[in-house]
């Protein structure tokens, strides 16, 4: 059987331009593994590359999808780690929406002892972002104070709980009360609503200051984070849901001593990705296996209700991860 079920983008679109069809089954080259898979994570670049924006790198699938979770059936030459009938999870460059996927070796990571399938799935993507972006770019330490925006998200749940679990004070934006109410549950030092209350006036009456602040928002949040960055802060971009053209007063950078930075996840390079799955396995999973940093899953849908699955993301109605489950 060279075929697989996967969905497919008929063209640049909203989620309606997804569908599912038979396309031809990949299979493993040099350093690779050949997953079946059981479950997809959805993340906010799905939409983006669906929409037509965020085009996947040369030579990766064309169908969405960057982590799965599922059972390794066939491996490439040269891999040494993982056998047929290993349970794993994966962050690869596309092509997760799918029966199949193939990814690197070196960014594939054994399931956590005692998760299921759905939870695995949902932790590529986002741990992977979050320990980058967070600690290796952010230098988060113990003790420090860390601002997240969109703090209910796939993203802000995974980067709330891992911050606590390494000694920091966590700060959370949200859109409702209820969504506020959750990240306080998960750990959240402060939570702030964004749509009743400014986050700046909030913090400086409370006498707060952030060592480091995670920013998916952009636009005018740009220079109310300057605002709000400690002495020596760090800011860390990773997207732009507000645009990434504005205006601001940068003299805070000099003022503060401040680093600006930020990055992509997708772009780079096997050995780059294997880097970040080497301190995950060392610093996470075993606070994964203790229950300690769950992915918060929010809901579930058939692999063939894709469309359904974009849906609710782009509402934003949910707190944590959606997951496909294949």
């Amino acid at each position: 059987m060279n075929h697989m079920k996967a969905i497919s983008i008929r063209e640049p679109g909203g989620p309606e331009v997804l569908s599912l069809g038979d396309i031809e089954r990949p299979e493993a080259g040099v350093g690779q593994i050949l997953i079946k898979v059981a479950a997809a994570g959805v993340n906010r670049p799905d939409i983006l590359q669906r929409q037509g924006g965020y085009p996947p790198p040369a030579g990766a699938p064309l169908t969405p999808g960057l982590e799965v979770a599922g059972e390794v059936v066939a491996l490439g030459q040269g891999v040494k780690r993982y056998h047929p009938g290993d349970k794993v999870c994966a962050l690869v460059p596309g092509g997760g929406y799918a029966e199949y996927a193939v990814a690197a070796e070196d960014n594939v990571l054994p399931v956590p002892a005692g998760l299921s399938m759905i939870e695995a799935a949902a932790i590529p993507e986002t741990y992977f972002t979050v320990w980058t972006n967070v600690f290796q770019r952010g230098g988060l330490k113990a003790g420090e104070k860390l601002l997240i925006h969109g703090g209910s998200s796939g993203i802000g749940t995974t980067a709330l709980q891992l911050a606590k679990q390494f000694g920091a004070y966590v700060i959370v934006t949200a859109g409702s009360d209820e969504k506020c109410k959750q990240c306080l549950a998960l750990g959240a030092d402060v939570a702030i609503n964004y749509r009743a209350q400014d986050f700046v006036a909030e913090m400086e009456k409370a006498g707060l200051k952030a060592d480091v602040i995670l920013d998916m928002v952009g636009g005018d949040y740009v220079a109310r984070n300057l605002k709000v960055a400690a002495l020596n802060g760090r800011i860390v971009q990773i997207a732009f849901q507000q645009g990434s053209k504005i205006e601001a007063d940068f003299l805070p950078i000099m003022l503060k001593r401040l680093t600006y930075t930020g990055s992509t996840l997708r772009p780079r390079t096997v050995a780059e990705k294997a880097i970040i799955a080497r301190e995950l396995e060392e610093k996470v999973w075993p606070l994964l296996a203790a229950g300690k940093c769950l992915p918060q899953i929010f809901k579930t849908f058939a692999l063939a209700a894709a469309v359904e699955a974009h849906l609710l993301m782009e509402s934003s109605a949910h707190v944590g991860k959606i997951v496909l489950t294949v």
